[in-house]
């Protein structure tokens, strides 16, 4: 009896790992997918936020994905750009742009990077912030 147990024990963490290589799989194809139709909507984002003003193209945040890894979660930038980093992201004022990308949920895309690195998943896109966590 004692052998069943530890025999289902084993087995029901195998189908865990292979459960965790399928979706991790199936990530990979449906994001590469994304990213491939997406590729001309990111460019002219891209593109409308070079000529919108000075500064990167991306904001990067840094969360806490699986495992307590830290990584740097991308979206496109919808902020001026403040130089000093004095004002709190609260009090920074949103671009013509931005309010465009953040009302259409467009400046989540280049997420789908992070997807790719194995940062995060589809699943549960956001990670959390350090600051929360803390």
């Amino acid at each position: 009896m004692r052998s069943i147990r530890r025999y289902q024990f084993f087995r029901h963490a195998s189908s865990d790992a292979a459960l965790d290589h399928m979706r991790h799989l199936a990530d990979l194809v449906i994001a590469a997918v994304l990213l491939v139709i997406t590729f001309p909507l990111m460019l002219a984002v891209s593109l409308a936020i070079t000529w919108e003003g000075p500064g990167p193209i991306f904001e990067r945040q840094t969360c806490i994905g699986r495992g307590s890894r830290r990584f740097q979660l991308l979206k496109f930038r919808r902020m001026v750009l403040d130089p000093d980093h004095t004002a709190p992201a609260w009090a920074r004022k949103s671009t013509r742009i931005g309010e465009f990308l953040r009302y259409t949920r467009i400046d989540s895309l280049p997420q789908l990077i992070n997807v790719l690195r194995g940062e995060m998943s589809l699943i549960d896109p956001d990670g959390s912030s350090p600051s929360f966590l803390e």
